[in-house]
């Protein structure tokens, strides 16, 4: 658990809280976030309420899709990115 939190720099309350907030923001329901990513709609539903940390891989693909987002002609999508990284990153910008 260590790793995840040095990989993020976020604890794993707030993960399940990022995590449902990115998804939220994508308008996806658990299962088609779950598909998103490639695992499960019963992981995604641990990560959110904190029953399971995600494995580094799920957190680097987390990472990058935040920064996809950030990135998006969408005005609505890069501001509520730009508002989830400010909140569960406010002292480091994520790189792709």
């Amino acid at each position: 658990m260590a790793f995840h939190q040095e990989y993020l720099g976020v604890e794993q309350p707030a993960i399940g809280q990022l995590i449902r907030e990115l998804r939220q923001t994508l308008k996806l329901t658990q299962e088609k976030f779950a598909a998103h990513l490639g695992v499960s709609f019963p992981t995604i539903n641990r990560w959110e309420n904190g029953h399971a940390t995600p494995s580094p891989l799920a957190l680097r693909q987390i990472e990058v899709l935040l920064n996809q987002l950030a990135n998006s002609p969408d005005v609505t999508l890069r501001e509520r990115s730009q508002a989830i990284q400010g909140k569960y990153f406010p002292t480091r910008k994520l790189k792709a």
